[in-house]
Parts: C-alpha cells; structure tokens; sequence
C-alpha cells in the first residue's frame, strides 16, 4: 500500500514540476484591446482639478513641504472624508500646527495634490 502511495506522490510531483517549466501565452490581441478599454473607463483627470475642504493636521513636515490632513469630503473630486498627505510650501505651514482646523483648497493633477490655500478655521 505505502509502494502505491509513494508512485501516486511521485507521479503528482513530476506533473507539477513540470508544469512548472511552461511559459504562459502573451494575451491574444482581443484580450488586450479588452484591457486597454477598461483602463480607459478609469477616472483619470485630463487636467488639474481644484478642490477645497476643511480638516485637522495630524502631521506636518515644513523641511519637505508635506502635511497630512484628516479631512471631510472633497466634492469637486468626488472624494469621501479621508486622511492623506499633500505637497504644500513652507510658507503655507509656517502658522500652522498638529490639532489645528484648517480650511484648504488644493489641485489635483490625477496623481499627487498640492495645497494651495491652508488657513486655520474660525
């Protein structure tokens, strides 16, 4: 019994080896006309897009231009209330600290925001 057990085992283990060693097939040309359609029914800005929100400072980094806000829906991007970071010149930041409210405004280029207006709100 363990001679037939041993055999089956072995024979599993060949197949799977070398199945192994096959290289797969390039996508056939439908397939990839497929996906380049579907990429294209992403939401990828063609331009910059402007938004402004309200939100908290969780994190900020005057040295490398960046602070992280903790803010409500952005509506001209069709985002929900998130936390995330944004380019932003030192000057911007220069009055601002971790806990403060802001009111900010920022672009969008599809890829990365930069903070264009940030003011502590009243």
């Amino acid at each position: 019994m363990k001679t037939y057990a041993t055999i089956a085992l072995g024979l599993a283990l060949g197949t799977a080896l070398a199945g192994c060693g096959q290289q797969g097939e390039a996508p056939k040309a439908e397939e990839t006309a497929a996906m380049t359609d579907d990429a294209g029914t992403m939401a990828m800005p063609a331009e910059t897009i402007h938004g402004k929100s309200t939100g908290t400072v969780t994190a900020i980094d005057i040295a490398k231009g960046q602070v992280t806000l903790d803010h409500g829906a952005i509506a001209e991007l069709e985002w929900p209330p998130m936390t995330m970071g944004f380019a932003a010149k030192p000057e911007l930041l220069k009055d601002i600290k971790v806990g403060d409210k802001v009111a900010f405004e920022l672009d969008w280029d599809g890829k990365a925001g930069t903070i264009t207006k940030l003011d502590k709100a009243l």
